[in-house]
């Protein structure tokens, strides 16, 4: 396929600051990693290249391969809409012993992993993403057999092509690591003297809120983080106008308070969001939040004032908000298992592809 442009819509790559910059919305240079890019958007001529590689992407190959089948009259799932056919699903049909079925489901991840190696190398070919020892995959797709086996196929399908680079799947599950990397956009004062943080993960399809203890060492290492408790609201079932999701995330948010207050958990007054699109310096999503509910992109919408004004105060202090990407707060879950490499980026695979890539501060 040709390709138009590789025109990026990405935050520019600065040079490392000297300290983290981590009062700011967006921040480039945190306490573990440089970030030194994210949100990166390629495009030819059939629009997004990362699309290619997204949950859309799979059900759409998913149903292109349905159709094929039903014209022969074998379509193993008869009549049963798209919708309902879940990452279970198809993984319970992959291992059955119809080798009907289980060739289909073959067929389809064989052919999206195709894609996904496509994407990965596209994104190598970026100078901000040359050098890329390890991606991480994340993602709820990939806490699935056809997600593994869709990465597995994609790093053969790499490697045979002499592309040098390990494709991982992230270790936390993917309903906790959007939360579990908050940790590593609070202020060191957050690790003094509390046991836990708030963390907001909205996505596309799902919005994740959660208590994450630290769990921190005695110098301040949160390589432990956990969510201690964690509620997830499918708000592309209910298609709520912007301010009604913005008081639901904030109700749900409340209760985890009362919880840990129940419990005497000592929670900080932060909290970390991971949000999709472009996010400047004041928190305002310049661009990339199209699939969220409502219109939540420009200057004319804080995310991080409206939910302040309907959240309650902890020990008597407002709670300070800090808004990052969503892909770059799931790819700093990873940070404890990237040591051995310098240069590392990640890829969410959800109702968009989610990308930044990293580089580990001394």
């Amino acid at each position: 396929m040709g390709v138009k442009s590789e025109a990026r819509d990405a935050a520019p790559t600065d040079e490392p600051a000297a300290a983290p910059s981590v009062l700011i919305h967006g921040g480039r240079v945190l306490p573990a990693v440089t970030v030194d890019t994210y949100n990166e958007e390629l495009r030819d001529e059939e629009g997004f290249v990362g699309d290619r590689a997204s949950r859309r992407a799979f059900r759409a190959i998913l149903a292109d391969w349905r159709d094929r089948m039903k014209e022969r009259g074998e379509d193993p799932f008869g009549d049963v809409p798209m919708e309902e056919i879940s990452k279970s699903k198809l993984d319970k049909m992959l291992a059955s012993a119809d080798p009907v079925s289980a060739g289909l489901v073959h067929t389809v991840v064989e052919e999206f992993a195709g894609e996904l190696a496509t994407v990965v190398r596209r994104f190598l070919r970026l100078e901000t993403w040359k050098g890329t020892q390890r991606i991480v995959i994340g993602g709820g797709m990939i806490g699935s057999r056809i997600g593994e086996l869709a990465m597995g196929r994609a790093s053969i399908m790499l490697a045979a092509d002499g592309v040098s680079i390990e494709l991982r799947a992230i270790q936390n599950d993917p309903d906790e690591a959007g939360l579990i990397g908050a940790v590593h956009l609070a202020p060191s004062w957050v690790m003094a003297g509390h046991d836990a943080i708030l963390a907001v993960d909205i996505g596309g399809t799902n919005v994740r809120v959660g208590i994450v203890e630290l769990n921190a060492g005695k110098r301040g290492e949160v390589e432990e983080a956990d969510v201690w408790k964690r509620q997830l609201w499918r708000h592309a079932d209910d298609k709520p106008e912007r301010d009604e999701a913005i008081e639901k995330i904030a109700a749900m948010l409340a209760k985890l308070i009362d919880r840990a207050g129940e419990e005497k958990m000592k929670l900080a007054p932060f909290m970390g969001i991971g949000c999709p699109g472009l996010i400047d310096e004041h928190g305002f999503i310049l661009k990339g939040g199209q699939n969220l509910p409502g219109n939540w992109e420009g200057k004319d919408f804080s995310l991080a004032a409206a939910l302040s004004a309907h959240l309650p105060r902890i020990d008597g202090h407002d709670i300070f908000i800090q808004i990052h990407n969503d892909a770059v707060v799931q790819g700093l879950s990873e940070v404890p298992n990237m040591k051995d490499v310098e240069h590392w980026g990640v890829m969410t695979i959800g109702t968009g592809l989610g990308n930044a890539r990293f580089t580990n501060r001394e």
